[in-house]
């Protein structure tokens, strides 16, 4: 984005999206189904607390700009909105996360309200949180697809939203669910035993997966054609799992050099829970035996003292290891805009190609 000003237009239109997307997800009418009050605001608690929702963005940005009508592909949005949040509240339980957007996860909220309206002791309460949350993730997805469901009423086709359905359930849940899976092992593997490849797959299946789903959704629902039949969507799809790639990159990078108060964690966790990325990859293949030796030290080590931590990250700026992953995530970026060709230009179209530039350039 060329300018503060521009900057500041596209992310307008980004907070005009998630209102819209809000306004559908937080209904009554389209809310879900549950009874237990404690349940019920566990599913509900992320919804509340709303991030970006770059994912619904992309999604109507994609609509228009093959030509549709955003109105028609809103459930769509809200769906994919819903898919993202149930991956979010497991994947905050296999981290054991205390946080999420500044406020409790959906694991420890509901361990809250275990013991303070069921009067359980620690332990139990605390078991009863991640089953809440599990539960709550559950409900999350059957959320999703009731929105899809939902895409009917407004006009979408039914071969279309059948087509939708099936390509969630088929391809997109199961690639999510191995980029998780992936994450998980990689985490109990030395990083240098790993390859770049094996990173960038884990992180176009764990993000770049849902990415691209919702790009080709919209334009699926913009031009009433199924995927299969649809140039378009076929390259929304590459648009956008190229920018789920170049996302996860630009997390790696801030979680090193990022600004700690927009971040919500504190710079430097990502070494001291070594985790698996392409910068830390590329700053052991690069170092010495003491650089190694240091790098490894403070990697997955939780204990590991501030000054060997600011010692490390000033290392993966020495090793050129920021440079390295900046610039992959550049290719990334720019391979991804090369697909947008396949539409024709209009204002729609630039607001993709402006998405795809903040998913690398925010500092957040």
């Amino acid at each position: 984005m060329p300018s503060p000003l521009l900057r500041e237009a596209f992310l307008n239109e980004v907070a005009l999206r998630a209102e819209r997307t809000g306004q559908w997800l937080l209904a009554e009418e389209h809310g879900p189904v549950v009874s237990l009050s404690r349940l019920r605001e566990t599913t509900r608690a992320y919804v509340a607390r709303p991030g970006k929702r770059l994912r619904p963005a992309v999604l109507l940005f994609a609509c228009a700009a093959v030509g549709g009508d955003e109105e028609q592909a809103l459930p769509a949005a809200a769906a994919v909105e819903l898919f993202h949040t149930w991956s979010l509240v497991h994947d905050d339980i296999i981290d054991n996360d205390d946080l999420r957007r500044g406020q409790p996860t959906a694991h420890r909220l509901a361990s809250t309200l275990a013991a303070e309206q069921l009067g359980l002791a620690p332990a139990a309460a605390a078991h009863y949180g991640q089953s809440a949350a599990i539960l709550a993730g559950d409900i999350q997805l059957a959320w999703a697809m009731r929105m899809l469901v939902r895409c009917r009423g407004q006009g979408v086709s039914a071969d279309v939203v059948l087509d939708l359905m099936a390509r969630l359930t088929d391809q997109l849940a199961p690639q999510l669910i191995d980029g998780e899976m992936l994450d998980v092992e990689f985490s109990h593997r030395p990083p240098d035993e790993l390859s770049e490849k094996e990173i960038l797959n884990m992180q176009e299946l764990k993000t770049g997966a849902l990415l691209g789903y919702a790009a080709s959704t919209g334009a699926c629902i913009g031009t009433d054609h199924v995927y299969d039949n649809c140039s378009a969507a076929q390259a929304l799809n590459a648009f956008g799992r190229a920018c789920g790639i170049a996302f996860q990159l630009q997390d790696d990078i801030l979680g090193i050099v990022g600004d700690e108060r927009q971040l919500g964690k504190p710079i430097g966790s990502d070494l001291r829970e070594g985790k698996a990325t392409v910068l830390i990859l590329h700053a052991l293949r690069h170092a010495n035996g003491r650089e190694g030796d240091l790098l490894r030290h403070v990697l997955g080590n939780p204990e590991a003292p501030t000054d060997e931590i600011a010692k490390a990250t000033q290392l993966l700026t020495d090793l050129g290891s920021l440079e390295h992953t900046r610039v992959l995530a550049r290719q990334y970026i720019a391979g991804a805009q090369a697909h947008l060709a396949e539409l024709p230009p209009s204002p729609s179209r630039d607001l993709l190609e402006a998405w795809g530039e903040f998913l690398f350039d925010r500092s957040f």
